[in-house]
């Protein structure tokens, strides 16, 4: 068969596919040498491991000021910035200490949730590398990645506005964790409940899936909008799989490292082991444990 029949074969049963409202995109393959993908994949991946680290030392940083040696913060609250401001703990927030909270979020789900998102951008770096279209992949995986942090970036703006309303109503301590066992037990339980869910399923799918999500995306995206668009999608997805796990920081500790690490190691492990149980076996476990947090509550 030749190929202009083949081409011609595949773009019929596309057509069809679409017409029965099942998203489909043709992408011509075109042969490339070995060292060049590899090289774009290198590139991504260095390029990601660094923000990575960038994030997780200024994280560092902030958890070191928040600490201060030990220093007795009776009746003040330290403002994440890294340089000891502290303000009296029952003054509202001023809009410094907004923009510094939603800046530390912001960071924290750079560094908690890029490392899990690799796959998708090398596998959109490699597709981009393949396809007909000329010029180099990488500055729309960068559109790409945008896209993708951004919608983290709306999401702490949420866990920002929740942290506010925790703090206010006195839930939180000085390490911005729970003061309410009960309130822990409910969110344990709900984090847990959420993993069980059809939503978490089909989103986690998605993540899984980086090369089916491409495909079933449209493919590959060279112009600018249309990369970001599509890393606004994943981003969506990834929000939907992961936000529970997210709300689990106010209970361990929002400045707690090795409580962030742990959380950002469950989300990777759920999304580049293919054990559809994983998740439930998680839920399993923050159900368990907010069920022992409850008994140990005082009412």
């Amino acid at each position: 068969m030749f190929a202009d029949e083949r081409h011609q074969i595949a773009t019929r049963i596309a057509q069809k596919l679409r017409d029965a409202d099942v998203g489909c995109e043709l992408v011509e393959f075109l042969p490339t040498e070995a060292a060049v993908v590899r090289r774009d994949r290198l590139v991504v991946v260095l390029a990601l491991i660094l923000l990575s680290a960038l994030a997780w030392s200024y994280l560092l940083w902030l958890s070191a000021d928040m600490g201060m040696g030990g220093m007795d913060m009776s009746g003040f609250r330290m403002i994440p910035s890294g340089m000891g401001f502290m303000v009296p703990a029952h003054t509202p927030w001023p809009a410094i200490e907004f923009a510094f909270v939603f800046v530390m979020w912001t960071v924290m789900m750079v560094g908690m949730m890029v490392p899990s998102a690799v796959p998708i951008i090398v596998m959109y770096a490699r597709v981009g590398r393949y396809t007909k279209a000329q010029g180099t992949p990488l500055p729309a995986t960068a559109y790409f990645s945008i896209g993708y942090v951004l919608v983290w970036g709306v999401f702490s703006l949420f866990a920002t506005l929740t942290q506010w309303g925790l703090e206010r109503a006195g839930l939180l301590d000085a390490a911005m964790a729970s003061t309410s066992n009960i309130l822990g037990a409910v969110v344990f339980v709900a984090a847990g409940t959420y993993q069980w869910t059809r939503i978490k399923y089909v989103c986690l799918t998605q993540c899984q899936m980086p090369f089916a999500f491409l495909i079933h995306h449209g493919g590959f995206r060279r112009d600018a909008p249309g990369a970001l668009i599509l890393g606004l999608r994943h981003g969506a997805y990834c929000v939907g799989c992961c936000w529970m796990l997210m709300t689990l920081l106010f209970v361990g500790g929002v400045m707690n490292v090795l409580w962030m690490g742990l959380l950002a190691l469950v989300v990777l492990l759920e999304k580049v082991i293919p054990w559809a149980r994983l998740a439930h076996l998680v839920g399993v476990i923050f159900v368990a444990a907010g069920a022992w947090l409850l008994s140990t509550a005082t009412f």
